[in-house]
């Protein structure tokens, strides 16, 4: 509990306080002592009694007395006593044996790098708020250590069965010996059986392609994901073949924004209004039947005009219809990537300050720490999940309860 003010008028008057440097002086000398004497009350539990209180007890193990060691605090750097045993049994839960830095820095580096702050500026705010200067190299060293816990998420266990899932790439600047390269951050968002968003997957590698996209579907399946309902998806060729090699079951459902987006390329802007509303009655259609009419009739009142921004629907139309079998709560999930477009509007504002990555060790890095943080605030699940669960059930009941 806090001093009360007595006890603090008390501590004033007998360390003569009189300067902020004062107190600081003083935090440091406190700090220091009640370590020493929590190391003391950790030995003493390990042992069963308090120093010079052994009495009958029947054991040989005593203490023998302390070994120094210098400390790197958030208040400077002290030496403390770590108290020893004879048989070397005591291994110190307060500061473990080749603990020698407990400011907590390594925590503060990561925190800020996650949040997209540059080596230089996390080494000014260290400087400015704790006084700890720290070089580009050794804020680089410290951000590596959570390599093999990244490692370890990429390819950790994955659910069985996910009703949706998610695929869309970030292009990014990467220095390579010397050249600037393009590369290609591959990320993977499912939704579980209980309606929860969860990244599934993330990896850095060439320029987009279905061939990567293989490999990383048949990365999912070797992590245990035996069954998707749906894929939702851009517009990136040979996507389809990719999927139905890997989960042939899987429904495809291409992007109905992307869709929209590439025909208004297409379409001069006085015309995009009345262009909207003409296709907005196609794919809010309640049939793929009344669907493909309402596509006639919007061709017949702008294919001479704008014949690309028609043709796309055509010659895409196997991959957009799929979600037209299904409810509207069903349909709000699957027409559009909106939901993993949002997960890439939260990794760009994190690496926005870094125009070139230095290797793609280090964007891993980043999007990893980044994904920490953006899943902290995933605790709702999906809106009305437990009619859209209840109808999927009724459609795909053995595809989604035969894997336990």
């Amino acid at each position: 509990m806090p001093a009360t003010k007595e006890q603090i008028r008390q501590i004033i008057a007998e360390n003569n306080i009189s300067s902020v440097s004062d107190v600081y002086t003083l935090l440091k000398d406190s700090f220091k002592d009640i370590l020493q004497e929590l190391m003391e009350a950790e030995l003493d539990s390990t042992l069963g009694y308090q120093k010079n209180q052994k009495g009958d007890m029947h054991t040989n193990n005593k203490r023998n007395g302390h070994s120094t060691k210098k400390l790197k605090s958030q208040y400077g750097e002290f030496q403390i006593d770590v108290p020893r045993d004879r048989n070397g049994e005591f291994e110190p839960k307060l500061i473990p044996k080749y603990q020698r830095d407990i400011s907590g820095t390594e925590e503060k580096v990561i925190s800020l790098y996650a949040r997209g702050m540059s080596t230089r500026d996390i080494n000014d705010q260290l400087l400015d708020l704790y006084g700890i200067e720290l070089s580009a190299g050794m804020a680089s060293k410290i951000t590596d250590k959570i390599l093999p816990k990244a490692r370890e998420w990429q390819s950790r266990p994955l659910n069985p069965v996910y009703p949706f899932v998610f695929m869309d790439c970030i292009h990014y600047k990467v220095r390579e010996d010397g050249r600037i390269l393009s590369r290609a951050a591959y990320v993977v968002l499912g939704v579980t059986a209980d309606g929860y968003k969860e990244i599934l997957s993330i990896t850095v590698g060439a320029n987009e392609s279905s061939k990567f996209w293989l490999g990383m579907l048949n990365d999912l399946k070797n992590r245990g994901v035996k069954d998707v309902l749906f894929f939702c998806t851009d517009g990136l060729p040979g996507f389809r073949e990719a999927i139905q090699a890997v989960y042939p079951q899987a429904q495809i459902q291409r992007c109905i924004i992307h869709m929209l987006r590439n025909s208004f390329q297409y379409v001069n802007y006085k015309d995009l209004k009345k262009f909207s509303s003409d296709f907005k009655a196609v794919y809010n259609a309640p049939t793929e039947a009344a669907a493909l009419a309402e596509l006639e009739g919007t061709k017949e009142t702008w294919g001479k005009k704008y014949p690309y921004a028609v043709g796309n629907w055509e010659n895409n139309w196997e991959d957009v219809s799929s979600f037209f079998q299904f409810s509207d709560k069903i349909r709000r999930i699957m027409y559009t990537t909106n939901i993993i477009e949002g997960l890439n509007r939260q990794y760009r504002k994190v690496t926005k300050t870094k125009s070139v990555f230095p290797s793609d060790i280090a964007l891993e890095k980043m999007l990893y720490l980044a994904s920490g943080n953006i899943v902290k605030k995933w605790t709702q699940r999906y809106r009305n999940w437990d009619q859209v669960l209840n109808q999927l059930i009724v459609l795909f009941g053995e595809r989604l309860t035969c894997c336990p």
